[in-house]
This record gives structure tokens, C-alpha cells and sequence, in this order.
């Protein structure tokens, strides 16, 4: 049985899925917010928020971990020398999701996830 467990597939096998969540994580980390449809930001915060709370900890054992999943170093240093010390004093919730409208060539929902 699979009592409240929840991932989000994305129509997707796994590696797909995982490559296509890390593109999008470091978009949002370059440029602070981005375009999407509403069940992949969704699942974008499920992985951003805990690199944010990695980031805000700032040790080098969670720079190597942010390192793992953010492909460059633009990236990766970003997240820990911009965004990480501006939400020192938030205890969660970095992400907005704002409703932008439907695509007009399938209808999906799209969104607009940025930083708080």
C-alpha cells in the first residue's frame, strides 16, 4: 500500500525526471525566477527548499552536498554567498508560486516560482 507517499513522476523514469528537476533548480537559483508549468513547480520545491536550508547553514560539508545537484559553480556559488545568508532568520517557505495563466498549445497551467 502506499499510504501518503507522494512524488511527483512527471511522466518521467527517474534519471529523466532527476536531470530535468536539477536544470530547473539551477535556473531558479541563477535567475531568481522562471516560467513553468504548475506540476513541475511543485515538484521544483521539493528540491530548492532543502538546498536553501543547506545553504543557510553554509558549512563545506553542505556546499558539497548543493554541489551534487546544482550543475555549475555560478550556480553553486550563488546559493551560498547570495541566497543562503538572505533567508539567515526564515525558518522555510523560500519559494513563491504565482498562477500566470494556461499555455495555449496543450492548456497546461502555467506558473511563475520564484524566491520570497
Amino acid at each position: 500500500m502506499r499510504h501518503r507517499v507522494k512524488k511527483f513522476t512527471l511522466g518521467r523514469k527517474k534519471a529523466q525526471r532527476k536531470a530535468l528537476l536539477r536544470n530547473l533548480a539551477q535556473s531558479l537559483v541563477l535567475h531568481g525566477a522562471i516560467r513553468t508549468t504548475s506540476a513541475k513547480a511543485k515538484a521544483l520545491r521539493t528540491v530548492v527548499e532543502p538546498l536553501v536550508t543547506r545553504a543557510r547553514r553554509g558549512t563545506l560539508a553542505d556546499r558539497r552536498e548543493i554541489a551534487k545537484v546544482l550543475y555549475t559553480q555560478d550556480a553553486l556559488r550563488k546559493m551560498m554567498d547570495d541566497i543562503g545568508p538572505k533567508y539567515k532568520e526564515r525558518p522555510g517557505g523560500y519559494t513563491r508560486i504565482i498562477k500566470v495563466g494556461h499555455r495555449p498549445t496543450d492548456g497546461a497551467d502555467v506558473v511563475r516560482i520564484e524566491f520570497v
